[in-house]
C-alpha cells in the first residue's frame, strides 16, 4: 500500500530540494552590496509616494475582484472532472451540477446587480 505514495513522495522532496537550492544558491552568488535606492520600494519608476501613518484607504474592490476570480476558478475546476465523467454520473450528475451552476449564477448576478464589475 505504501508503494503507491512513493512516486509523490519523491515528487514533493524533488520540490523542496529545488525551492531550497535556489534559495541558497541565489543567496551566494546574488549581489550583496546594497545601497538606499535599491532598498526603497519601487513603483514602476514612479517616486514613491509617502503612505499615511494609518496606512491609508486601500480600495476594496480589488479584494471583490480577487474573490470573484476564485469562485469562478473554483467553479471551472468543478467543470473540468464532472464533463469527463459525465456518463457515469448520469441524471444525478447533471442536477447536481445544474444546482451548482444555478448557485453560481445566483452569486454572479448579485455582484454584477451591486456594480461590482464595474470599474470606475
Amino acid at each position: 500500500m505504501l508503494d503507491l505514495y512513493v512516486p509523490l513522495l519523491v515528487l514533493g522532496a524533488l520540490g523542496a530540494g529545488f525551492a531550497i537550492f535556489s534559495v541558497v544558491v541565489s543567496a551566494l552568488t546574488g549581489p550583496s552590496r546594497y545601497n538606499r535606492a535599491k532598498l526603497e520600494a519601487y513603483e514602476c519608476g514612479i517616486e514613491p509616494t509617502p503612505q499615511p501613518v494609518g496606512g491609508g484607504h486601500f480600495p476594496v474592490k480589488f479584494y471583490l475582484v480577487a474573490m470573484l476570480f476564485i469562485v469562478f476558478d473554483i467553479e471551472i475546476i468543478f467543470l473540468y472532472p464532472w464533463a469527463v465523467a459525465f456518463q457515469k454520473l448520469g441524471t444525478f450528475g447533471l442536477v447536481e451540477m445544474v444546482m451548482f451552476i444555478g448557485t453560481v449564477f445566483v452569486a454572479y448576478a448579485y455582484v454584477w446587480r451591486r456594480g461590482g464589475l464595474d470599474w470606475d
